[in-house]
């Protein structure tokens, strides 16, 4: 005989602790860093805060391989009484919206909980205040994986004398700091690129990082909105006609859904062959199957709203990149929205050359997700298949070259490939958006090469025609009389009128483009 159970939620994720990325002690401190950084991006820049986030990992004992990480921020903070469910109940979360979010229904943060409990037995300790609040609360919590509920082992509340407000953790765990390291340093810099509004500080054993703030200037903040007709299930649709409170099925319609007026709301109900004024909660189960697949069907909805979404926008990754990656130029583009299922999505790529960028045999790859850097599983992700692929001698690079390109993909739904939430599928209107944003950011490299080779043979030709100045000024002053230091400056104004630049010019606009060339010579097999 079998013996059967109903697992609870908080066990079942903590035994599979695996899917949240949380495989062994090295990915283990490398997640709980990126799922506190992330949380505190969420709480300040979504809300016209300027980020200034404090991380900090110490090892606590190494023989058991204990480390213990502090995460600060200066966000809109938790509200007391709401911290113990924010951090002790799984599926707990103000992420339960459609609109843009970095993590997913807050389960990151509760598997840092579960992580830590499960390896060092210690509870998390929070600190929080809300803007403008008289008071800080702060909590010692676990999570009872039983009931999926929090237990509180230590309240205190201080008075606010400051008026500081955010959120700051701190949690025990096993993790291998050494391991994780390079990840790390990689995934903070990374950041620092795709939101350079940002002031990132980190104190490690042996590492240290300030990543001061290159802009004042934030992303436009993400509306809420309503799902799309495309992009619902019939379970979803179940529940959604649960609260309908007796409407009509086109009422229904209009008032759950976007962009769905009185007349698209009947065109589509007598396309599909339902009668508008049927009450909603009279279909039969087959009906509901039917009116969602003619809901997936329907070539007649508005194209998803792009206010559900916040890239972070040219300018931003021109100068993330730039002040991090030490290029010499950088070019970014912000397509379009598009959609793919019902759920709307954005585009952005950018192709940085030169300056501190190492030539290599093919370009260096960041990709993020919703402002998420993605480390992990490159071959996996569709924006390595489309860089691959893509012709870069149409656009005048050739390898071994120091390129480097960023691809962005914001959406109210990520479709990643893997439980493990670190590469992006092969959705076709995704990979097809990729190619197009990639080959306008490509066209703008194309013509600043072109125009950097221009220069190089205008300098050569000025080199050509100077070496011969000192001599012909020489003997033009034993002709004339003329003093030869004032005939060697005529000649090379002439030069430069010739040209059409100064010779300051063509230095100042050359210098990189020659130390370039330099290091791919260097770089190229002998």
């Amino acid at each position: 005989m079998y013996a059967y159970e109903a697992l609870p939620v908080a066990e079942w994720f903590r035994r599979n602790r695996e899917l949240a990325g949380f495989h062994n002690p090295t990915r283990a401190l490398y997640q709980t860093i990126r799922e506190l950084t992330e949380n505190s991006l969420d709480a300040t820049e979504t809300y016209g805060i300027l980020p200034t986030i404090l991380l900090r990992v110490n090892v606590e004992d190494e023989q058991k391989g204990w480390v213990s990480v502090y995460a600060e921020d200066n966000g809109i903070g938790i509200p007391g009484n709401e911290i113990p469910n924010v951090f002790g109940r799984v599926f707990y979360s103000s992420k339960y919206r459609i609109k843009q979010h970095r993590g997913v229904f807050g389960l990151g943060l509760k598997m840092v909980v579960l992580y830590a409990q499960s390896t060092t037995n210690k509870p998390v300790l929070v600190r929080s205040a809300t803007l403008k609040s008289d008071k800080i609360f702060e909590y010692q919590i676990m999570i009872d994986t039983n009931s999926n509920s929090p237990i509180i082992l230590d309240k205190r509340e201080y008075p606010n004398k400051y008026r500081w407000h955010g959120t700051a953790v701190k949690v025990y765990l096993e993790g291998n700091w050494l391991a994780s390291k390079k990840r790390i340093e990689d995934y903070l810099r990374r950041t620092a690129i795709i939101a350079p509004y940002a002031e990132i500080i980190f104190k490690g054993p042996d590492l240290e990082l300030w990543l001061k703030r290159r802009t004042t200037k934030l992303p436009p903040a993400p509306k809420e909105g309503l799902p799309h007709p495309r992009s619902v299930d019939v379970d979803t649709l179940k529940q959604m006609i649960q609260e309908s409170r007796g409407l009509t099925l086109q009422e229904f319609l209009m008032e759950n859904f976007d962009a769905v007026g009185e007349g698209t709301a009947k065109a589509f109900l007598e396309w599909a062959g339902f009668n508008p004024n049927m009450k909603v909660r009279a279909l039969t189960p087959e009906e509901l199957v039917r009116l969602v697949e003619k809901m997936k069907q329907y070539e007649g909805w508005r194209r998803p709203r792009s206010d559900w979404l916040s890239p972070a926008g040219a300018e931003l990754l021109e100068i993330g990149a730039k002040a991090i990656l030490g290029a010499e130029a950088v070019f970014a583009v912000t397509r379009k929205p598009e959609s793919y299922g019902g759920h709307p999505f954005i585009v952005e790529a950018a192709v940085a050359w030169g300056g501190q960028i190492p030539p290599g045999d093919r370009p260096v790859l960041l990709r993020y997700a919703n402002k998420i850097p993605l480390l992990y599983d490159e071959g996996a992700d569709v924006a390595r298949k489309v860089v691959d692929e893509f012709n870069w001698q149409n656009y005048k690079v050739k390898f071994p070259a120091p390129l480097a390109v960023i691809i962005h993909v914001c959406s109210t739904k990520i479709p990643y490939a893997s439980a493990g939430k670190e590469a992006i599928a092969e959705v076709p209107e995704i990979e097809k958006e990729m190619r197009l944003a990639l080959r306008d950011a490509a066209k703008k490299l194309r013509l600043y090469l072109s125009r950097k080779e221009k220069e190089m043979e205008m300098l050569n030709r000025y080199i050509t025609l100077a070496k011969y100045i000192d001599e012909v000024a020489y003997n033009l002053a034993l002709v004339t009389r003329i003093d030869k230091e004032s005939i060697a400056g005529n000649l090379h104004k002439l030069i430069e009128k010739k040209i059409g630049l100064t010779v300051d010019e063509l230095v100042k606009h050359t210098l990189s483009m020659s130390s370039t060339q330099q290091e791919m010579a260097e770089a190229a097999p002998q």
